[in-house]
């Protein structure tokens, strides 16, 4: 193949999102639309990446940094107009170059390239990418010779009754030879309605000069979906969702119910995970092997390893080594680390908290700041008093230690290895190892007390 370039237009405004988020910044799958576009080209190491972009520039420079080269178009005056701004960048160049869309998320690497390929095998000077749809009103049509070469691209508006009925439509994607993309460019006019400069002229100019205009039809037309309101990006997602499950099935995933898990894109899932329905598994998070997540797990950019169970648990920022359990109802905050053989119950808290191997902390609890040693228990209402109003301080219970029920940790303190601590204790000084510590209130009963207390219903 020959080198490759790409022209990404993604300068409009997208008024019709209605949205302060500027239109190809807007996520599918976790991901801004535009992002989408770039990955998809990185993977197939295309050479020159140059994103045009106008309103909200600054925004998207931001998110997609110094990986592409951007081009600005300070008016919007057509797509022809806009990939006019990147011909500073392309003038010395040959090969093949695409024309794609920011807000056209759904290409996938497979369809790119079976484009490229075919463009190639014709040796075409451009190659429209089209789709065969079944209601095709609004979209222009591919007019084919006999032999299949495209003979033109006419408007609905401006096609007889016989080429409406054409249900073949230009996608707006194009392959062009770049040196003849380039001349081309140079004769476009905005002699039209709206006295702008299209890239479609383009292909009645390669035509009228005798080259050669190809056209390759899309396997899945829903992949060429472009995404202008909100309804339009909520079947963009539910698309790109379901391509996400499927791959992942394909990879030897569980999923109970696809239409009611939802995966981001990049999300990694090992080989006989279950994942069940009503989980959310968000960007930078990993699932090892073997593991079941859900139902209603929120995992975000979590780290799991193999054989690990998670269920009706919130997680951000965290690490979940093998063969343990989290939850029911468990919330794991940022930089929490859960070591291996760990068993986080119900209604427990964790949040910047070391948790280490063999340790319990079955339920309601909250651990925070705190670095928790191997073989530990954690009694039913621990708590880990990690905040003085201004600064938070950390709390050490060493290994094979045991924290009774309704005790306060007050940081900073140390509880030290194989020490116990009674139930119903606050703990403001270090434990020594091995030892006891007993700090609450000494138990005095007053006997017959009871009844001179006022009861409801005690006659006089």
């Amino acid at each position: 193949m020959s080198k490759i370039h790409a022209v990404v237009l993604a300068a409009g405004q997208g008024t019709r999102m209605k949205s302060k988020l500027y239109k190809v910044l807007h996520p599918v799958c976790g991901k801004p639309m535009v992002q989408h576009v770039v990955d998809t080209l990185a993977s197939m190491r295309v050479e020159d990446v140059i994103v045009v972009v106008g309103h909200g520039a600054d925004a998207v420079r931001s998110t997609l940094g110094e990986r592409v080269t951007y081009a600005l178009q300070k008016e919007q005056l057509g797509t022809a107009h806009a990939v006019q701004q990147a011909v500073p960048f392309l003038q010395a160049k040959e090969g093949t170059t695409f024309i794609l869309y920011g807000d056209v998320p759904l290409l996938s690497e497979e369809t790119l390239t079976a484009l490229l390929r075919y463009h190639e095998e014709q040796q075409a000077a451009a190659t429209v990418l089209t789709a065969v749809v079944p209601d095709p009103t609004g979209y222009g049509r591919i007019v084919r010779s006999e032999t299949g070469e495209v003979l033109r691209i006419v408007e609905h508006k401006d096609a007889t009754p016989s080429e409406r009925a054409i249900r073949e439509i230009n996608t707006g994607i194009y392959c062009f030879d770049n040196q003849k993309l380039l001349k081309a460019l140079a004769q476009v006019k905005n002699d039209n309605a709206q006295g702008e400069y299209y890239v479609t002229d383009c292909i009645g100019i390669l035509r009228q000069a005798g080259e050669k205009v190809a056209a390759f039809e899309a396997v899945d037309p829903d992949e060429t979906m472009g995404v202008n309101d909100r309804a339009q990006l909520a079947e963009a997602e539910a698309y790109m969702r379901r391509r996400i499950a499927v791959r992942h099935m394909k990879n030897g995933v569980t999923i109970v119910d696809p239409a009611s898990t939802y995966i981001e894109a990049d999300v990694v899932i090992g080989a006989d995970t279950v994942i069940q329905p009503g989980t959310f598994l968000r960007a930078g998070t990993t699932i090892g092997a073997d593991c079941v997540i859900g139902p209603q797990a929120d995992l975000t950019n979590v780290q799991v390893a193999d054989h690990v169970t998670i269920s009706y648990s919130v997680m951000v920022d965290a690490r979940v080594e093998a063969d343990s359990t989290v939850g029911p109802f468990a919330y794991v905050r940022p930089g929490t680390e859960i070591g291996p053989n760990v068993k986080i119950g119900d209604f427990v808290e964790l949040k910047n908290a070391k948790i280490g191997k063999g340790t319990k902390v079955p339920h309601l609890s909250y651990v925070g700041d705190a670095e928790i040693g191997e073989g530990v228990n954690i009694g039913c209402g621990t708590i880990t008093v990690n905040y003085d109003g201004a600064v938070k301080h950390k709390t050490v219970v060493m290994d094979g230690s045991f924290i009774g029920c309704n005790t306060n940790l007050v940081a900073p303190v140390t509880v030290g290895q194989n020490a116990y601590v009674a139930a119903g204790s606050t703990i403001t000084q270090d434990v020594p190892d091995e030892a006891l510590a007993i700090a609450r209130e000494r138990q005095v009963n007053k006997p017959g007390y009871a009844n001179k207390l006022p009861r409801k219903g005690k006659k006089d």
